[in-house]
């Protein structure tokens, strides 16, 4: 770990500013169980303070908070200069999640996602209208992926559902390393994951596809998974990529201009107590237990889905 934090008990005995406050692990080492352990308790205990922290994906380099907690998903959106508007998508670790988070999902997109998950596919669908998230001004939808990073993946699966954006200011190229992020987002981030320069997609984006309007899917934003690949899974699929490549910035899942078309019902009621967390939590720290949902998620995920409702 490359620490970063001014150490409070150090003795001022220079006239220069106090270094950065956060903290850099180096993870590219994935053989090396202590460091990257160490990393991941660090980027819990950030995500239970409210805090964001970076980390890789199979794309670009992401900005992440804890999806369930309002006002760490606002630091994000202040840490890119972002509003409201722009929404970031869920990142998940696994499939099973997909009908506990939304609602209506049509068997063309479970399929979708069943052949090219994990990758650099995002699903938009209804959101499941119990869910205790406020990620903005989504119109009642939500935007899911499971990346294709092994270090991402194992943190997702110990944390549950975290909203991520692409690390950067808003209207600046994504980063593709670490010390791009850094220079961009500096201390709005409490921890850093260093997973090294990320080619794996060549910097392309994921690729959008949205199933609120039609079950054979929408393509909002064209990405690393090509519209050849799309139509072998969804013959019908619509291609809108040439409007949402016309957005301001490329990570958002939706922009204002799509979503207008969009004959959607009315952005969800915020919950009262949005970041409340479930009535019966275990002693385990990892998460609270699973409230009870439409459609359950099997028991070997032990990360929570936090929804409205009698259950908690």
């Amino acid at each position: 770990m490359t620490d970063q934090t001014t150490d409070p008990g150090e003795s001022q005995t220079t006239s220069e500013p106090p270094g950065p406050r956060y903290a850099r692990y180096d993870c590219t080492d994935r053989a090396d169980r202590s460091a990257v352990d160490e990393a991941a308790a660090a980027a819990r205990r950030a995500l239970d303070a409210g805090e964001c922290i970076v980390l890789p994906t199979d794309t670009v380099y992401g900005i992440g908070a804890d999806a369930y907690n309002a006002d760490a998903v606002q630091r994000l959106l202040d840490a890119k200069g972002r509003g409201r508007e722009k929404p970031p998508p869920v990142l998940i670790s696994d499939a099973h999640f997909v009908k506990a988070l939304a609602a209506d999902v049509p068997d063309e997109a479970m399929s979708l996602v069943k052949a090219l998950w994990p990758g650099a596919l995002t699903i938009i669908c209804k959101a499941n209208d119990r869910l205790r998230m406020d990620l903005g001004e989504t119109n009642g939808t939500v935007g899911l992926r499971v990346p294709d990073h092994p270090l991402t993946r194992e943190l997702l699966r110990q944390t549950g559902p975290l909203a991520v954006s692409s690390a950067n200011k808003t209207g600046r190229a994504a980063a593709s390393t670490c010390d791009s992020a850094i220079e961009q987002l500096d201390d709005s981030v409490a921890v850093y994951l260093d997973g090294g320069e990320l080619t794996g997609t060549e910097g392309k984006p994921s690729t959008i596809v949205d199933f609120t309007i039609k079950d054979t899917g929408q393509i909002l934003r064209s990405g690393a998974i090509s519209l050849e690949t799309l139509q072998e899974y969804l013959p019908d699929v619509e291609d809108l990529a040439t409007e949402a490549e016309a957005a301001e910035e490329t990570p958002n899942y939706t922009t204002a201009e799509l979503r207008a078309r969009h004959t959607l019902q009315p952005p969800l009621e915020t919950p009262a107590e949005p970041t409340a967390p479930a009535a019966e939590t275990p002693a385990a720290p990892a998460a609270p237990a699973m409230p009870q949902v439409a459609e359950p998620l099997p028991q070997s995920q032990p990360t929570p889905v936090r929804t409205e409702g009698t259950n908690g």
